[in-house]
């Protein structure tokens, strides 16, 4: 699936809507017409549920890479609920990896999912202690989590997605400005997009330099995970 200019454009224009939104004044959030006016309605505690349902399954990114192989690879993306009962949730585990390797994923998290005051969601980003990979396949056993607790988890700061939900029912959203460190291969913060639909998610994490270059991740446009099972 290749992205057009304007498609481009659009996306980037409304990543920047939502850092106005979230971090914009800081002695009131924004209001229920404010949001209106962007084409965004305040979330509560369905809407909550939703994005947790939207997000939960196993995703394939197959399709894209067989039609654009030159700017895409197949990928498996995992996501569970785990600590289902534990409070201040949902979390999720994810897991990333490349179709001909499923048993060596290169992108371990954990994501914790919350209303946001302003009328938002977010989706905080955690890091596994020690070597994640001896969490590698505990997606299809979720309760081996239950010997983990929150407080061995190291929280990515400046990291955390912000979501709003459009008017058509879609979540979408970002990581805001250069708040998130990165320096895989150069880089000094990446950026995440994101869109989430009931079949899909469209993720699109780039690696820039101190100048702004781009010097990691997709150049086409979002990867786009389709929902093989939920």
């Amino acid at each position: 699936m290749r992205y057009t200019h304007a498609r481009l454009r659009w996306m980037s224009a409304v990543v920047a809507s939502l850092a106005t939104l979230a971090t914009g004044c800081q002695s009131s959030a924004p209001g229920d017409r404010e949001m209106a006016e962007l084409g965004y309605s305040r979330a509560g505690p369905t809407d909550l549920a939703q994005l947790t349902d939207w997000m939960t399954g196993t995703f394939s990114s197959a399709g894209q890479a067989q039609a654009d192989p030159n700017n895409y690879r197949d990928i498996r993306l995992r996501m569970v609920r785990i600590w289902p009962d534990r409070a201040g949730g949902p979390w999720l585990y994810v897991e990333q990896a490349a179709a001909a390797a499923p048993d060596r994923p290169y992108r371990q998290r954990v994501y914790r999912l919350a209303l946001r005051d302003d009328g938002a969601l977010e989706s905080q980003v955690y890091e596994l202690p020690g070597d994640p990979l001896r969490f590698a396949g505990w997606h299809v056993a979720p309760t081996l989590f239950d010997a983990l607790s929150p407080t061995d988890l190291a929280k990515k700061e400046g990291c955390t997605v912000v979501l709003r939900r459009r008017g058509d029912g879609v979540f979408v959203g970002g990581t805001q400005g250069r708040a998130c460190p990165s320096s895989l291969h150069g880089a000094a913060y990446t950026t995440s997009e994101v869109t989430i639909s009931p079949d899909r998610i469209v993720s699109w994490d780039r690696g820039f330099d101190t100048d702004g270059r781009q010097v990691w991740g997709a150049t086409a446009g979002g990867y786009v995970f389709v929902k093989v099972r939920s």
